[in-house]
């Protein structure tokens, strides 16, 4: 039975091949975008990760404070839900870190001594919104002399600007990548509405004949819903692998703008798994697109006889 009403349906498409090409053209670009966009979305996600989990915020404390009030104030970071973490970074340890980042100058390193160095507390924050509210508090604290930031956050002027300007990219992908994709799914929608009402219009006699001898509904409707479910296989699969296709080439070029910061997946094969979860969402919207588009023609076209 599948196999005739698949036959059926591929005699459809043969027949009219321009309906055909418009329906797999509409689709494939949807979801074209719609790879695209969940990409964007994962990645703006990722850079948001990281700025959140890596070391930004360093406490400088002053010279001459005991260990007991250094102590005292890692205790009271690592107990605050919105801070984690805490690291305490030596005068011994800052002059190395000196040194290892002047390595190609040693001449640099030679001329310094530890004592010009302030210990510190390195921190990160478990939300970007927290940070400037966090820093303030830690600026209060009578043995802090200073607060800086990781080179990737910049000065503590341009901090809240930081925040702002990823959190606001990040949900302008979201939505407009969702109202982009909504748009082209509801255009999606209605050139199947098209396609298959006008495949129903054409093939009223013929329907007329088979419920005569007793066909029935399923039987009848069935070569159409599977013509809509091929166009949808078509188009899910083709967009995503234009997708996939041009992100695998940009790929290099993003991973090295970017440098350590992880926006896309490690190796093909992380790639691969990430875009493997979006082609298995897309095929049950996809499905569901042309399902629900193939029996809104159908009741639509039986309700106009």
């Amino acid at each position: 039975m599948f196999s005739i009403h698949l036959k059926t349906a591929l005699g459809y498409i043969r027949r009219s091949p321009f309906q055909a090409l418009a329906a797999s053209f509409v689709l494939t670009l949807t979801f074209f975008v719609a790879t695209t966009v969940s990409v964007l979305v994962y990645s703006s996600s990722r850079l948001i990760s990281y700025f959140e989990t890596r070391p930004q915020v360093i406490a400088f404390l002053k010279d001459g404070v005991s260990d007991a009030d250094v102590a005292n104030l890692q205790h009271s970071l690592q107990s605050d839900s919105r801070i984690k973490d805490v690291k305490y970074v030596s005068k011994e340890e800052a002059l190395s870190i000196y040194q290892k980042a002047t390595s190609d100058n040693p001449l640099l390193g030679q001329l310094v001594s530890p004592s010009i160095f302030p210990a510190s507390l390195e921190f990160s924050v478990a939300d970007l919104s927290y940070a400037q509210s966090v820093i303030d508090q830690i600026k209060a604290n009578g043995i802090v002399d200073s607060v800086g930031f990781t080179a990737a956050l910049g000065g503590e002027s341009s901090l809240k600007d930081v925040v702002t300007r990823l959190n606001t990219i990040t949900l302008y992908v979201k939505m407009g990548g969702s109202i982009f994709v909504g748009m082209l799914a509801i255009t999606s929608l209605v050139v199947l509405l098209i396609i298959i009402s006008m495949r129903m219009a054409n093939k009223r006699e013929e329907m007329e004949i088979l419920n005569l001898i007793g066909a029935t509904r399923g039987f009848i409707s069935s070569p159409i819903i599977m013509e809509a479910v091929i166009y949808a296989i078509f188009g899910v699969f083709m967009g995503w692998l234009i997708s996939f296709i041009t992100i695998l080439y940009a790929a290099p070029t993003v991973v090295s703008y970017f440098g350590e910061i992880p926006v896309l997946p490690n190796g093909i094969l992380g790639l691969s798994e990430l875009f493997g979860i979006i082609l298995a969402v897309e095929l049950f919207f996809g499905l569901f697109l042309a399902l629900s588009g193939s029996l809104l023609a159908i009741t639509r076209v039986k309700k106009a006889r």
